[in-house]
């Protein structure tokens, strides 16, 4: 059975991971755990839990934003009143793609003479630019919520980018600072995170490494830092397992770089042919799903390895900018608006993937899933008035505890979840201690079929009892909310752990997941 194991940090700089192991359960279905209470694996950086909004289908207009009776976009209450509860510690913003066809001059002044654009990546739309910059920031205020720019390298210049960012950021008398002004806005937003270009290797202009290197350290050149604000520069990273992009990128550019942006999706099938229903699907692809999933761990070893040639003092923040499940969009939706519903299967696999984040802290600082609304492995769906919060949603919200909390290191027998001749890790696990000195654990146990014990140690802590405990699971694997029953999926109150004899034993059912405060 393979080991899941994080150790301690070897200094303050550098977290140490240790391999697999083997080891021999006491049966298929009870397994061991050990959480040392009294060591740390690193700080949870609560930008691990960031989000992303994109100008693509229904994720911008009627998602975060509606139309008012006098047909402006308006911020939609309901949305920000649900991510507030949610807890959004940054938002992405204005792509993925299309910052790179973005230029931000038409999205400020007033809205009736801003250009129209259509957006020939999603959809072939037109949109008129209700959403710029001061919107967009109105809306980072009102989620209290940090801010992350992508300016646009692929299609806009080193000028452009230096205006943006002195629009939004200059403290005193400028050209910029002066037109913000007259459009409404005296002070400075104080904007930190920028990104320089998206997916810069495709849709951000089907750049090489080495090219897109030296394009980097030039936009990044104009980044002046003013009384307030200092830049922290985004480079365009790789997709997926491209070491490649990360090694020439590091090499070149690295002294410049402050975080290096990686994208990675999980798909059920593939890019070129088919990717998988997101709710009409068998055991067989929820098995592939889950395999997809686990790989970001495999990913994100072979990413920090190359940063590491170059930046062994791990100063530079790997970034997993985009991920998420992305299916094919459902029947009858807007072709190029990735609209997707969301089940107990995405939830799953978003555990999975945060308890590997939380395996590489000395290097992993940030993350964005994609998207917030209405668009891929959402956290919110829409349609007209209504609205209903995903399972996803729910994931995050049962990981709240960890934001920001010490890493504890765990040794835990992850068993196997075993499907025709194959097999994959059955458990997954986080565990953490907050500031008030409260501990939680998280269980994910992705075997569809097989209820789990699992038996934790906890080493020098003496646990009286479970203080409280939430469940994520469902009789079916394709549980999902919908508009008709939106509190189909939801997490319910969870009994099936005690204290006997010093040992905390959980009770964990199939295709689940359980947060434990202790």
């Amino acid at each position: 059975m393979k080991t899941l194991r994080s150790f301690t940090l070897a200094s303050s700089l550098a977290l140490s991971l240790a391999a697999c192991t083997t080891t021999s359960p006491q049966n298929d279905s009870t397994h061991t755990m050990t959480v040392d209470t009294d060591d740390s694996a690193g700080e949870i950086n609560p930008h691990i839990y960031g989000h992303f909004a994109e100008h693509l289908g229904r994720g911008i207009y009627d998602g975060l934003w509606k139309k008012d009776a006098d047909g402006d976009y308006i911020i939609r209450d309901d949305v920000v009143d649900a991510l507030k509860d949610l807890g959004v510690p940054n938002l992405r913003w204005p792509g993925g793609c299309f910052a790179d066809y973005y230029f931000w001059q038409h999205g400020i002044g007033p809205k009736d003479e801003r250009p129209s654009v259509v957006n020939n990546l999603w959809g072939g739309v037109t949109e008129d630019n209700s959403v710029g910059t001061h919107e967009f920031m109105e809306l980072v205020a009102e989620l209290e919520t940090d801010p992350i720019v992508v300016g646009n390298v692929g299609s806009g210049t080193v000028e452009d980018m230096a205006n943006w960012w002195q629009y939004v950021n200059h403290p005193g008398d400028s050209p910029m600072s002066k037109l913000r002004a007259e459009n409404g806005r005296a002070e400075p937003w104080n904007v930190e995170y920028w990104g320089v270009g998206n997916e810069s290797w495709g849709c951000g202009g089907n750049m090489r490494p080495e090219y897109y290197a030296d394009l980097y350290r030039r936009f990044a050149t104009f980044l002046h830092p003013y009384e307030d604000v200092k830049p922290f520069r985004i480079a365009a990273g790789a997709a997926g397992a491209d070491y490649n992009w990360t090694d020439v990128v590091m090499e070149r550019a690295g002294d410049m770089i402050d975080g290096l942006d990686l994208h990675h999706y999980t798909i059920q099938g593939s890019w070129e042919t088919h990717k998988g229903q997101a709710v009409d699907f068998d055991e067989s692809d929820w098995f592939e799903l889950m395999d997809r999933a686990i790989e970001m761990d495999e990913i994100i070893t072979g990413h920090k390895e190359m940063m590491d040639k170059h930046d062994p003092e791990k100063r530079v923040w790997l970034i997993v900018g985009e991920w998420g499940t992305w299916h094919e969009q459902e029947e009858g939706s807007i072709p190029g608006f990735l609209y997707q519903q969301n089940t107990l299967r995405d939830a799953l696999t978003a555990s999975v993937t945060l308890d590997i984040f939380h395996q590489h802290l000395d290097r992993v600082k940030m993350a964005n899933i994609a998207q917030t609304v209405n668009v891929l492995q959402a956290m919110i769906l829409t349609d007209g008035e209504q609205m209903l919060l995903t399972p996803t949603y729910h994931v995050f919200d049962l990981y709240k505890v960890h934001r920001g909390a010490t890493a504890l290191p765990i040794d835990l027998d992850q068993g196997q979840y075993r499907y025709e001749g194959d097999s994959l890790p059955a458990l997954s696990a986080t565990a953490s201690r907050d500031d008030e000195g409260r501990t939680h654990i998280s269980l994910t146990n992705i075997d569809p079929n097989v209820a789990r014990t699992v038996e934790i140690d906890l080493e020098e802590m003496n646990v009286s009892d479970v203080k409280s405990g939430r469940i994520l699971t469902a009789d079916a694997m394709n549980a999902h909310n919908t508009f008709d029953n939106p509190e189909n999926l939801v997490p319910q109150s969870f009994n099936g752990a005690r204290v006997e004899d010093g040992t905390l034993i959980v009770e964990l059912p199939a295709k689940s997941l359980v947060t434990l405060e202790l």
